[in-house]
């Protein structure tokens, strides 16, 4: 007969089995993540968020969606020409290029899944785009939330903050979403650094696409990182490979400085590959145009200042910069200068009489490059072949 206290222990053991059928052992952090997951399902609809496609910045879109808004970040693929005619037919004939390109890329976004639209805007007539874009987006049949970094602007970085990451997730953590800000912020600048060493010194490698293989390395890396630490670290080594890449680069190689339009001057897909195509003939090419400058470290008075005997005010969007850019290149003696812009862009129409002087005082070249949805590449690489034959010649003789 078994003891009474082994019994006991028996009954202990059969309740436990019983409770366990019933109710399966849950951790706290189980119960934690399901009840996070039911609170996203319910106040957090919106999951998935696109860009536009614009120039390398596709490693901070992607950290910005996931670490401060919290949402999945859907990359687009390679722009095809399809989607760029639904910008185009679906744009007034009177907006400009990047309006197009913009608008055709939310399209495709949307059609492949994504219901958060960003629209980080611009400083001239695009800080209203995204309004119009989500006007004619929803006129087509879409149903989406568009971020619009031009609201709440006036409010302060602070207050703009809250306004922006709110419109995605109501209940997000902002002073974590801020702190992820700074990192976001971080990882442009380390972008742009490495974006300069790249276009000065890319067309004098030993060893033929070097370079863009440590580029696209780079790339690939700074997708996965998650913090700032991880971003520094990136850099660190990005840049010890690429001063580690062979070079044949002349004493006095021909220098051309790139200005112009926010889009047009630095997204490659919009000027037809400029830089690539400088690189290719062996140029050292510089362009203070990136976010860094525009955005991050800008002081328009300041630059004003530099560019006094050609700028009395402020000309608005990215013309100071275009000026001060345009003469600090000639001031330093460089060969040449590009100054890109898309048709119909007001602000970079003003800055050519500007420019034209400074050229003149000078006596530096100027190619004056205008893009459109028709500009062909074979019309664009007879311009830069006359231009870049002309420096040469114009510093052989020189010497």
């Amino acid at each position: 007969m078994a003891k009474p206290q082994a019994l006991i222990e028996q009954v202990r053991s059969s309740v436990a089995v019983e409770f366990e059928r019933r109710h399966a052992p849950t951790l706290i952090a189980d119960r934690k993540a399901a009840k996070a997951a039911r609170h996203k399902a319910k106040h957090h609809k919106y999951t998935k968020a696109a860009f536009f496609r614009y120039c390398y910045y596709d490693p901070a879109f992607k950290f910005f969606c996931e670490q401060v808004l919290d949402v999945d970040y859907l990359p687009l693929p390679e722009a095809t020409r399809a989607y760029g005619e639904v910008g185009v037919q679906n744009s007034s004939d009177y907006v400009c290029t990047p309006f197009k390109h913009i608008l055709g890329d939310f399209a495709e976004a949307l059609d492949l899944g994504a219901d958060i639209l960003i629209q980080f805007g611009g400083p001239c007539r695009l800080g209203y785009y995204g309004e119009l874009q989500e006007s004619i987006l929803r006129d087509m049949g879409y149903d989406f939330i568009m971020l619009n970094f031009a609201h709440g602007i006036e409010k302060g970085y602070l207050g703009w903050a809250k306004e922006v990451l709110k419109t995605v997730n109501p209940n997000i953590d902002v002073p974590h979403g801020v702190v992820k800000l700074k990192a976001v912020a971080k990882m442009i600048e380390h972008l742009d650094t490495l974006r300069d060493y790249y276009l000065a010194n890319a067309g004098f490698e030993v060893e033929r696409g070097a370079f863009d293989a440590a580029w696209v390395s780079t790339m690939d890396a700074m997708r996965t990182c998650l913090d700032e630490r991880d971003i520094n670290q990136v850099y660190r080594e990005a840049m010890a490979a690429f001063r580690a890449i062979p070079l044949d680069k002349p004493a006095d190689p021909i220098r051309i400085g790139v200005v112009g339009e926010m889009f047009t001057a630095i997204d490659s897909r919009s000027n037809l590959d400029l830089d690539q195509k400088l690189i290719r003939m062996g140029v050292e090419v510089h362009r203070m145009l990136n976010f860094t400058n525009r955005y991050l470290r800008y002081n328009e008075p300041n630059l004003r200042v530099g560019a006094k005997d050609y700028l009395t005010y402020d000309m608005g969007p990215t013309s100071t910069l275009t000026i001060a850019a345009a003469k600090k290149y000639a001031a330093e003696g460089f060969d040449g200068v590009i100054h890109a812009k898309s048709a119909g862009c007001t602000p970079e129409i003003d800055c050519i009489p500007v420019l034209q002087k400074v050229s003149e005082d000078y006596r530096m070249p100027i190619l004056y490059l205008t893009y459109d949805s028709q500009t062909s590449d074979t019309g664009l690489d007879t311009r830069l072949e006359a231009f870049y034959d002309m420096l040469a010649m114009k510093k052989e003789k020189n010497k």
